[in-house]
């Protein structure tokens, strides 16, 4: 009887030991693959331990076993993976760099596309930027921001207006002069000696007449002049659309600059923040001051060139000296436009007018390219008087007039960066 007990108590031993065993091999085989184990052979316990794994672990009939770090798994379900990818291939070099070449060709097609907006916004940008010293003035004399803007744009109006009615009103007169006077002229011309005499021997004034007459009934000649006159007409169009675009933007711009500046601070780590801060009120400080001092050099154009047609006598004294204090905005190049106006109108008045208008208009061109700008710009943007001139030059080849208008001012932001940021970190190497 205890030779049985004894019996039974070392089955239920050996049966509580393999089941010990079995239970590792279980939990070794949540960590290695299975197919590990299928390659070996060993005795019961092997073959008992698989025939419990295949029963406990999920089948594999529908859904491949997920690949193990090790990669095992994946070769396993989905085969064995290649080397990887040679990134210094010419094939993959010449493939990658083709994409990035057609990805800067799409952005640059994409960036010339909006040219005219960038245009615009960066004339309000300027504009803006040149207003702004005055409503900071109206400010701090006490007005809320709104009110400021509205004043300065309403002494802009008004600035207007006022050339409007210096303008208008002797433009209108004067033109209609002209068509009046305009057979009075022909005849003169046809009268005179020189041309009768021409017309005898070559008959100019038939072959005119009949030119003109063939012009008028020519159907693809009018059509061009249609067309030429739709083009006028949509040129127009687009100039004002522009105009009240740039107005609309200015005073966007200009009423929320505060707000515009504090987000575009807040992208700056916080570290170099108020060092960023103090250079871009700088820059904005300089080409604000850029603007006031190119109104002035132009008012001073304006004036002169009012005073030296009253005592010449050219015509249109009032309206060419407006224009000409227009034109007087571009750098560098505004007094010769300017010239040319105004001699081109005393040349139908007198011959020697116009000489005495260009010989005015070169000495004043000289003196104010050379002596009046470079100084005013030194003391309102503190930019050397060659800097000045070398600046509007490049900017002008480059970007024609809008180019030579920002020209200085960008001269001036570089120059303040020159100072303030390249040189000190040169020293401190």
């Amino acid at each position: 009887m205890l030779d049985v007990v004894g019996r039974l108590r070392g089955l239920r031993d050996r049966e509580r030991a393999f089941r010990a065993r079995q239970r590792e091999r279980v939990e070794e085989s949540r960590r290695r693959p299975l197919a590990d184990l299928g390659g070996e052979r060993g005795g019961d316990d092997e073959q008992l331990t698989h025939s419990l794994l295949a029963d406990t672990l999920p089948r594999q009939d529908t859904e491949p076993t997920t690949a193990e770090p090790d990669g095992r798994g994946a070769r396993r379900a989905f085969g064995q993976a290649g080397r990887p990818l040679n990134r210094q291939s010419p094939f993959y070099v010449g493939f990658v760099g083709a994409i990035g070449v057609l990805a800067a060709y799409a952005l640059w097609q994409a960036v010339s596309s909006l040219g005219t907006v960038l245009t615009l916004l960066t004339v309000a940008f300027f504009l803006t930027l040149s207003l702004n010293p005055v409503v900071e003035l109206l400010v701090r004399r006490g007005l809320r921001r709104g009110g400021a803007v509205a004043a300065v744009f309403a002494l802009a109006v008004g600035a207007f207006v006022l050339l409007g009615f210096v303008v208008v009103p002797p433009v209108t007169q004067q033109a209609g002069e002209l068509a009046q006077s305009a057979p009075g002229y022909l005849n003169d011309v046809l009268s005179n000696p020189r041309v009768q005499d021409i017309d005898q021997h070559y008959h100019v004034v038939d072959k005119i007449q009949e030119e003109v007459d063939k012009r008028l009934t020519d159907s693809d000649f009018m059509s061009q002049v249609a067309g030429g006159v739709l083009g006028a007409g949509r040129i127009v169009a687009e100039g004002v659309f522009s105009a009240l675009t740039v107005l609309v933007l200015t005073l966007y711009f200009l009423s929320s600059l505060p707000t515009l500046k504090q987000a575009a601070y807040a992208v700056v780590p916080a570290s170099r923040r108020p060092r960023v801060i103090s250079l871009s009120e700088e820059i904005m400080r300089r080409v604000g001051s850029y603007a006031i001092g190119q109104v002035a050099v132009a008012a001073v154009n304006a004036f002169c060139a009012w005073i030296m047609m009253s005592i010449v006598g050219i015509p249109y004294a009032a309206v060419l000296a407006v224009a000409v204090g227009f034109l007087g905005l571009v750098p560098m190049v505004g007094a010769t436009l300017g010239a040319v106006l105004v001699a081109v109108v005393a040349l139908f008045d007198d011959p020697t007018k116009a000489v005495i208008a260009l010989i005015y208009f070169i000495v004043y061109q000289q003196t104010e390219n050379y002596l009046v700008a470079p100084r005013i710009m030194q003391r309102t943007v503190s930019v050397p008087g060659a800097v000045t001139i070398v600046a509007a030059l490049i900017g002008g080849t480059l970007l024609g007039m809008l180019g030579a208008l920002l020209a200085i001012p960008a001269a001036a932001g570089l120059l303040l960066l020159y100072d303030e940021v390249l040189v000190p970190r040169q020293r401190r190497v």
